[in-house]
């Protein structure tokens, strides 16, 4: 794969080596666009990820003795190595995971804005002295670097979520184990490219493929592991988190979603369509934070519907290599056929098909924009992750009832309204149970920002200043003696 440059790794990276692919245990990765084999990359399991465990933690000894200066630098020369090579690891991300090439190009982008953000805030890892009630001694609190770190990535946004991860890692003085999603492994492999251009020592970044359960198992029983973060379904994160009581690790966990987004009746309708089409469709609507409920108000119900709609009917679908492609396939069969699971069971039970409603004439894993009305909250499609471009707008009269809707799930992690009323804006931020509210915006996800959800959407944050702290233990030491 000449046009992807160096980036382009069939191996594993473990303690500063990159590993061979055996062609008796190795999985073949595929184009979803058009079916095409991309490459292929080891199959491993939990004696691979126990050799790149000893080797984080070997790394780890000397790494967690650098300086914060000397670590911002190592993140700087990183994200410099990304933008220099964007066009190379774009199109590695869209050939694996089919969102349009803009789109890769801007998760590249975000995904160095995080190296950038974490090298500033890696100097701001402050410890205090806290004013002491003994005469004779100080108390001191400083934060320390948790470990080796086990990162389990998902197939969404395979560079930038890992981004949020080993950021934050270095920042800290963190080593790591990196586990990508088995449909997307190339962007993470890339990444150990990224980290030796930069001159990141031997260890510090490891990076297995193979088997999920082998894999994440091994990380989050093996007790050399502090600390697991996990971006993926709730199921699997429950599962995780399970596995790390066991040796009590320090856990984070972003996990599914069921965002809400509400218009009320005295929005600018064309600015709540504009929005919506960035909160749905983005990455065919494959995203944690992407909107799964419409909620609307009945005066302006039908019009929103039609702009909808006919936004939907305009998206460009195709292969996102290709110019002007706004709308790229599903990851695989099985996320198609689950999206047309979906729609089906909703027009069944009443839901009115606007505009699309099935495979696009593309074929394969091409789904077309869908917009369906008349969605009651009891419909199927209502309470689980579509994961797919399917709006479905549910109608509603007052305000207290757009909330009560929106907020009955046991997920809590993005969510959307649009309204001009200034006192509507301050109840309804406080009312909604979610971990990121977007008011009058579609796209609200920024690295200054804490990003991470309530109830079974997760624990923890990524990004902003308290994406850091989540690598890091506080200590506090009393020193005593201090007068004769």
């Amino acid at each position: 794969m000449t046009e992807f440059g160096d980036f382009f790794k069939q191996g594993n990276l473990i303690g500063g080596q990159w590993t061979a692919v055996d062609e008796d245990k190795c999985l073949t990765i595929y184009n979803p666009a058009d079916g095409s084999v991309i490459g292929t990359v080891p199959d491993n399991g939990e004696e691979e990820t126990a050799k790149a465990i000893s080797a984080a933690q070997e790394a780890f000894q000397s790494f967690k003795l650098t300086t914060a200066n000397e670590r911002a630098g190592i993140l700087r020369k990183m994200h410099d190595v990304m933008l220099e090579n964007q066009e190379q690891l774009a199109l590695i991300l869209t050939t694996e995971q089919g969102k349009p090439l803009a789109e890769a190009k801007g998760e590249i982008a975000i995904g160095a804005a995080y190296l950038l953000w974490f090298a500033e805030e890696a100097r701001r890892a402050y410890g205090t002295i806290v004013p002491s009630p003994w005469a004779d001694r100080q108390i001191q609190v400083t934060k320390e670097p948790v470990g080796v770190v086990g990162a389990i990535t998902p197939w969404n946004f395979p560079s930038s979520m890992l981004a949020r991860k080993i950021g934050p890692a270095i920042a800290a003085g963190c080593t790591s184990v990196v586990k990508p999603a088995s449909l997307t492994p190339f962007s993470a492999l890339a990444w150990g490219v990224i980290a030796e251009k930069a001159g990141l020592p031997s260890g510090v970044i490891n990076i297995v493929t193979g088997s999920a359960s082998k894999i994440g198992k091994e990380l989050t029983c093996n007790p050399t592991v502090r600390k697991i973060t996990f971006t993926g379904s709730t199921e699997v994160g429950k599962v995780l988190m399970k596995q790390a009581a066991d040796t009590v690790k320090k856990v984070s966990m972003e996990l599914g979603g069921n965002a809400p987004f509400i218009v009320f009746d005295d929005a600018d309708i064309d600015r709540a369509v504009e929005g919506a089409m960035m909160a749905k469709y983005r990455n065919s609507g494959q995203t944690c934070v992407c909107t799964n409920r419409f909620f609307v108000q009945a005066a302006i119900y039908d019009e929103f519907i039609e702009k909808l709609a006919k936004a939907s009917d305009d998206l460009k679908v195709g292969d996102g290599t290709k110019d002007g492609v706004q709308q790229g396939p599903l990851v695989d069969e099985s996320a198609a056929e689950k999206v047309e699971e979906l729609v089906a069971d909703t027009k069944q039970n009443g839901g009115r098909i606007v505009t699309g409603g099935g495979r696009h004439a593309l074929g394969g894993t091409f789904f077309q924009p869908t917009v369906i009305a008349d969605v009651t909250p009891n419909m199927r499609i209502a309470s689980e992750e579509i994961f797919g471009p399917v709006s479905a707008v549910i109608k509603f009269e007052s305000e207290d009832e757009a909330i009560q809707m929106a907020n009955d799930t046991d997920f809590g992690l993005a969510s959307y309204f649009y309204t001009k009323d200034l006192a509507r804006t301050h109840r309804v931020i406080r009312s909604l149970k979610y971990g990121l509210v977007g008011v009058n915006e579609g796209i609200i996800t920024t690295v200054e920002a804490p990003f991470g959800g309530m109830k079974e959407s997760g624990i923890g944050s990524e990004g902003g200043a308290q994406g850091l702290d989540e690598y890091l233990d506080t200590k506090y030491a009393c020193i005593g003696g201090l007068h004769d």
